[in-house]
């Protein structure tokens, strides 16, 4: 099995005039790679899934405005910055919970904005450095997160996870299965339990395909089942990611997570979210102002399955997101710390250690 830690799940073409993503649909049955080479191209890869992850989106949506500048052909400044926006704006409507997307983005547009006096080539250039810089910088921040999430585990400890905040989601490492990875670089043996997470099932298909084919001990359990194993005293931590994390500490992830969250405090075992301080929005009070993305019906009553397996007609609700109260959960790893409770307080904390020193 080829070992997914190999392939950087984003990246920009030679000659820079296409994203490279892992079509992450293709997942576990083929490594495929596509060549995005149009705005277009991007936002329907964001909106199907086959670039997926907050982080992830974030590095694809820089490249991706990047590539459509390359497309803007003007030597005036004023009609670069508009259109520029335009397609800044028509990415940005792929996908609306995963925060990064919109950092990314905004972040892009900057630096046309700070750089008016420079000619129209000179801020082609300078939006790909800042693209690049982008990728690198997620590089560092998740192996930090990583870091900072290996010293609340012990070797040998049994950890649950729920969907995938891998390797997949960001270009290396991951945000959640960070300290999975750091630890196996320092000689750590984990034994993960990895939700299946319906209905895209990407516990199955991409957490436990990355795990197992980088020699991390792997056990897949439906959803339902996650009660189970911490009753059984097998889980000593349960790590997940988040798209967006409010100022109180609330964090939007994958449906189904704040179900774990809940059953990790009955059962006494910490529920530690792992995500980049460009996850958080301080303009979201609390969870309940995060907008949740509804999907298609057809996810939950036809897709994985050879025939249909609800009656036709019947009503199907589908959030995407389902948000974890910032009572349930035990710490927020970040790149510059560990975020604990009152989280008001600490979440600031965080900010100001970025403004000090960068990461």
């Amino acid at each position: 099995m080829q070992n997914i830690m190999s392939i950087e799940t984003v990246s920009l073409n030679k000659d820079n005039t296409a994203v490279v993503i892992i079509d992450q649909t293709q997942l576990p049955y083929n490594i495929e790679m596509l060549e995005l080479r149009t705005q277009e191209e991007v936002w329907k890869a964001i909106y199907l899934l086959q670039v997926r992850g907050a982080p992830a989106i974030g590095v694809a949506a820089a490249y991706g405005v990047y590539i459509g500048a390359r497309e803007i052909e003007t030597q005036s400044y004023e009609e670069f910055r508009i259109k520029f926006k335009q397609k800044k704006d028509y990415l940005a409507s792929s996908r609306p919970t995963a925060v990064n997307l919109f950092w990314a983005l905004n972040r892009m547009e900057k630096v046309v904005i700070d750089h008016a006096d420079k000619s129209v080539q000179e801020l082609k250039h300078l939006l790909l450095e800042e693209a690049n810089e982008i990728k690198a910088e997620d590089i560092r921040v998740c192996r930090r997160i990583g870091e900072n999430g290996l010293a609340l585990l012990k070797d040998g400890d049994g950890i649950l996870t729920h969907c995938n905040a891998g390797q997949l989601a960001t270009v290396k490492y991951g945000t959640a299965l960070s300290p999975i990875y750091v630890g196996l670089e320092k000689g750590y043996h984990f034994k993960v339990f990895t939700d299946e997470t319906r209905p895209l099932l990407q516990g199955a298909r991409l957490s436990a395909f990355e795990l197992h084919s980088s020699g991390v001990d792997t056990t897949l359990i439906c959803d339902n089942m996650a009660s189970a194993v911490m009753k059984k005293g097998w889980v000593q931590a349960v790590l997940v990611g988040a798209d967006r994390i409010a100022a109180n500490g609330d964090a939007a992830n994958k449906i189904g997570t704040s179900g774990v969250a809940i059953l990790a405090k009955y059962y006494g075992i910490p529920f530690y979210v792992c995500a980049p301080l460009s996850t958080f929005d301080l303009n979201c009070k609390t969870g309940d102002d995060i907008h949740i993305e509804e999907r298609s019906a057809e996810e939950v009553t036809e897709m994985w399955y050879k025939k249909r397996m609800a009656p036709e007609g019947v009503k199907v609700f589908n959030p995407a997101f389902d948000v974890t109260d910032h009572q349930n959960i035990a710490g927020i790893v970040t790149e510059y710390g560990v975020a604990t409770a009152p989280f008001e307080k600490s979440i600031c904390e965080m900010f100001s250690k970025r403004d000090k020193l960068k990461v």
